[in-house]
């Protein structure tokens, strides 16, 4: 049989996190995000459980043609743009828009022959300073865009780098709002932060990403605990030992844990290959046969090991949930100093992944 390790993506919970973000954004539309594969749960996946979204967003270019070879229509935005002139031609052929965030992209555009204007997303550099037209150049890129043949609509984005802060937004919109008053442009600037606590924000189009999967833009999930989001993604596996302790044996690489008194521990199918954080400290918490306990020792590449004081009855095939329905990733993120958006996104290919 297979090694019991899986990841199970539950499109209930997809379809209900859609769902508290549509009432939450109000009368904006949805860019469903769905870069790094979905955060690490399968384009695939889902797309069925979003469907009722009006557009998908994302990066890379395959994965725009995988979503039009799924059956999508509608729109798809790249959030990065396009990273060569050679790009354009997949971009007109699929129907893409683009983020554009340098003046050498809108050169690239005038540049081109197309079947049909390709719309873009004219990104500024609000505090973020990765990508974006600087403040002052934003009005110099609108003329050069609004003049090109080649170019249809135009939307206005920026992405804020502290929407999980009550008042993070404050200065990026008050510049927005003094750059663009003569710009009457649709406005696409919420992130699941802003989408979720800054209703001005909203804008014509908002892009929740971390939100749809059940996890917590700010790592923390007391603080999406009452908004209805739920967990999309449960890693499960199941012990496949248990060991016995005495006083004094260690456990794992290193010898990390020394037991402090005579107890059983199981060994989980489920290792940093799995994608699961070698620098998880002993204390990680995980559920076995239904109770939450903790990780002793080392984790290992194929293997790590619980302590099952909690759940005495549990023995090899018991059940094991990593993070997921019972458990939210947040917390297994916050013991291992990371957060959802890496554990998630991190899924090893060699895990499977099935729809429930």
């Amino acid at each position: 049989m297979p090694r019991p390790i899986h990841a199970e993506i539950s499109l209930e919970a997809l379809k209900n996190n859609l769902s508290v973000m549509r009432k939450a954004a109000g009368q904006a539309k949805i860019w469903s995000v769905i870069k790094a594969n979905a955060y690490g749960h399968g384009i695939e996946h889902v797309y069925p459980g979003l469907q009722k979204t009006d557009g998908f967003a994302l990066l890379d270019l395959d994965e725009a043609v995988r979503l039009r070879e799924l059956g999508w229509q509608g729109p798809i935005l790249l959030l990065e743009g396009f990273f060569t002139p050679d790009d354009l031609a997949l971009i007109d052929r699929y129907a893409l828009t683009t983020a554009v965030h340098s003046f050498w992209q809108l050169a690239a555009i005038a540049d081109v022959r197309l079947q049909r204007p390709v719309n873009i997303y004219l990104k500024v550099n609000t505090g973020m300073n990765r990508l974006g037209f600087a403040p002052e150049r934003l009005h110099a890129a609108w003329l050069e865009a609004s003049a090109n043949p080649n170019i249809g609509e135009i939307t206005l984005m920026t992405h804020f780098a502290r929407a999980d802060e009550p008042s993070g937004i404050n200065e990026p919109m008050a510049l927005i709002n003094r750059l663009c008053h003569d710009m009457r442009l649709p406005r696409c600037l919420a992130n699941s932060a802003a989408t979720l606590w800054h209703p001005k924000a909203h804008a014509d189009w908002v892009r929740p990403g971390i939100v749809l999967y059940g996890a917590s833009p700010t790592g923390q999930h007391q603080d999406i605990a009452r908004t209805g989001l739920q967990p999309v993604m449960s890693l499960r596996s199941e012990l496949i030992a248990v060991q016995s302790l005495s006083a004094g044996s260690r456990v794992g690489y290193g010898g990390r844990y020394a037991a402090s008194r005579a107890h059983q521990i199981g060994i989980v199918a489920c290792g940093y290959a799995d994608g699961y954080p070698r620098h998880a400290p002993g204390g990680t918490p995980v559920i076995v046969d239904g109770r939450e306990t903790v990780t002793v020792g080392t984790v290992s590449m194929d293997m790590l090991a619980v302590d099952l004081s909690p759940c005495p009855a549990a023995r090899p095939g018991s059940p094991v949930e990593l993070w997921g329905s019972q458990l939210p990733v947040d917390r297994v993120a916050n013991a291992s100093q990371t957060l959802g958006y890496e554990l998630l996104s991190a899924l090893a290919p060699r895990v499977s992944i099935r729809t429930v």
